[in-house]
């Protein structure tokens, strides 16, 4: 169902959203026109304030931040080539604005520097330590024990034991055999992760059955949203209620991603709903931001949040079982951000899984990322 109530005559007919799109609520249609960032820039200056508030920056900042990040991510496609199999991983440093490289061998330094990276000498390599978080990924974890990932800074896989069960025989057994399989360090948190799907409640961007969840990113044919929101087969109704389609796949744990088919009178554009907080982010690609850059997300119950990649390629350990592969954030969320999308400047990142705390108080997130969404279903990203 198209809502023509939204449509302005200053938007072109190449930029008529949908409101499955771009999840905006009743009220959000009714009081605001729609606002579109058609500037080449990393981002809008609405987008920037956001980084700001969030990150503790001044407008300079966080402009720079986004023009280094950019660099960083053509700098690290590069050094992992020059670095070959010495590669040892790679972080954004915020301090320095530069992407620092770890490789194994001292004789792949000046090769790697070449690029613009900063290098430092580890002892493990990346496939090394993926090979560390593989066998333990094999491993039954515990309730007490929150996740893992490959930390390329640290050198080491960590994992991540809830504090008030650091103690429980099962937890110690588990970090005992994690031990085992490689170089690992243990990290302590306060809380478990737990999903962001919420119960059906008003004006919110699509629902299923009586569960209300965001839209991520538009692919042609549909969008991306996380698998823990319904099953394949499940239908989607948008904010009026009408229908929109049906999850075509979905798989939730082991992963935590979805697609749906978009029909019945609604279409899909290349674009992140800024909740009138930022400007609607035109979506112009999916190259991968690297560890200590900035990310913000888009979600149909916190709207605009931003924060850090702190780490990636982590196991998730939620209550209905493992999900791989996901990338933590410092960005906070709250039930009903499932599925809402993670975003770089332009760039997509990925789908909204979980996390702990919420937007008051702070929190961390994780996210699928996209790239993996449509790999797996042979997707292709709408781009502007």
């Amino acid at each position: 169902m198209r809502r023509t109530t939204v449509l302005r005559t200053a938007l072109s007919a190449g930029l008529l959203v949908s409101a499955a799109t771009l999840g905006l609520t009743r009220a959000a249609a009714s009081e605001a026109p729609l606002s579109i960032t058609t500037s080449r820039a990393p981002a809008s200056s609405a987008l920037v304030s956001a980084m700001q508030r969030d990150l503790g920056l001044t407008r300079q900042q966080a402009t720079d931040r986004l023009a280094q990040e950019t660099a960083a991510r053509g700098v690290e496609r590069a050094a992992r080539r020059a670095a070959g199999a010495s590669y040892g991983g790679s972080w954004f440093d915020a301090a320095s604005g530069r992407l620092v490289v770890a490789v194994t061998e001292a004789a792949s330094r000046e090769a790697v520097a070449a690029t613009g990276a900063r290098v430092t000498l580890v002892k493990h390599s990346q496939r090394q330590l993926d090979t560390t978080k593989t066998r333990i990924d094999a491993l039954e974890a515990p309730a007490g024990v929150a996740g893992w990932h490959v930390d390329p800074e640290a050198g080491s896989v960590v994992v991540d034991v809830v504090s008030a069960h650091r103690g429980d025989n099962d937890v110690r057994a588990f970090v005992s055999r994690a031990r085992a399989a490689g170089p690992v360090v243990v990290h302590t948190t306060d809380r478990a992760p737990r999903t962001f799907a919420a119960g059906t409640v008003g004006g919110d961007p699509y629902y299923t059955g009586n569960v209300r969840c965001s839209i991520g990113f538009s692919v042609y044919g549909g969008f991306v949203t996380a698998g823990h929101c319904a099953q394949p087969g499940a239908g989607v109704r948008g904010w009026d209620g009408s229908y929109i389609g049906n999850f075509q796949g979905s798989s939730f744990p082991d992963n935590d991603y979805a697609w749906v088919n978009v029909g019945s009178g609604w279409w899909t554009v290349p674009v992140v709903l800024g909740w009138g907080t930022v400007s609607d982010q035109l979506v112009r690609g999916s190259g991968e931001a690297p560890v200590g850059a900035s990310i913000c997300r888009s979600g149909s119950t916190s709207h605009w949040h931003c924060g850090t990649v702190l780490a990636k390629n982590e196991t998730v350990n939620y209550s209905q079982g493992a999900v791989h592969q996901m990338t933590k954030t410092s960005v906070c969320a709250e039930p009903g951000d499932s599925g809402g999308s993670f975003i770089s400047g332009d760039q997509a990142q990925g789908v909204t899984s979980g996390g702990w705390g919420n937007c008051t108080s702070g929190g961390q997130t994780w996210f699928q990322p996209v790239n993996e969404i449509l790999n797996r279903y042979g997707l292709r990203l709408h781009t502007a």
